[in-house]
């Protein structure tokens, strides 16, 4: 798998596929396997990019603090690499936060943005909860333990949890605590109407938790298509794949020809 040099930091990435690019962003522990069934069936009409956040899978310790803006940069510096103007960018759960960080400050490198299961704040004390013990637990090195709750849970089929707990448990602890933090601070709510650019958001009818987060999204930007999977939970790429796949070729398909 290739990767990138930024600033002394090698990145993971991978792509494939060809036509309209599009970039998937992973959140905390995970890394870009998490994105496996859209790199297998996206790719055969789109270039799918992925990769991993610096501290995450297979790329390196980052010295300079996970922030969302740093992954922003991040994503820019793979898109020149790849020659690439403009991309959708998509991202799960935190990784949405990201995509509305990187749509309102980056948006001239930006077809568009697909949010999944994601948020633009943490406000409810359940989320930040979770969000906090999974911060000592990487605070305290137990990335293992991390890896293995959060594989387990996203996986469909042991092929595919095997093949996220590897990639997860060889996360830096530091950088994934980092990540986890920064998500506990971050709020774009009252900026969401500077998003220009169509956002395609998507959430499962069963993550009743997230649906005042999907409400706060689609009242708050300007353009966008909010979209609920049936029988889903928060964990869509892997568990509804094919639903996913299809709401975002749908979505590139009718922004491709305006």
């Amino acid at each position: 798998m290739p990767l990138l040099d930024i600033a002394g930091t090698n990145i993971h990435y991978s792509v494939k596929g060809k036509g309209t690019p599009i970039v998937f962003i992973h959140p905390p522990t995970l890394t870009s396997v998490n994105f496996e069934y859209q790199i297998e069936e996206l790719s055969r009409s789109f270039q799918v990019i992925t990769f991993d956040i610096r501290g995450h899978g297979r790329s390196q310790y980052s010295n300079e603090p996970i922030s969302y803006q740093l992954i922003v940069r991040d994503i820019i510096q793979i898109l020149d690499h790849l020659h690439i103007e403009k991309a959708l960018i998509c991202g799960y759960s935190t990784g949405g936060s990201i995509v509305l960080e990187f749509l309102l400050t980056s948006s001239n490198r930006a077809l568009g943005g697909c949010v999944i299961s994601g948020m633009s704040e943490v406000s409810d004390k359940l989320l930040k909860n979770r969000i906090r013990v999974a911060t000592k637990l990487a605070g305290a090195g137990l990335v293992s333990v991390l890896a293995w709750s959060i594989s387990k849970g996203n996986s469909n089929t042991q092929e595919l949890f095997k093949k996220m707990f590897k990639d997860a448990k060889q996360g830096d602890s530091r950088n994934i605590e980092q990540y986890y933090a920064y998500s506990l601070i971050y709020n774009c709510t009252d900026r969401l109407k500077n998003i220009n650019l169509p956002t395609l958001l998507i959430y499962g009818k069963k993550d009743s938790q997230f649906h005042h987060y999907a409400e706060l999204l689609h009242e708050k930007s300007p353009v966008n298509q909010l979209e609920f999977i049936e029988k889903s939970d928060h964990r869509i790429p892997t568990k509804k794949a094919s639903e996913l796949n299809s709401l975002i070729s749908q979505f590139v398909n009718i922004h491709e020809k305006k």
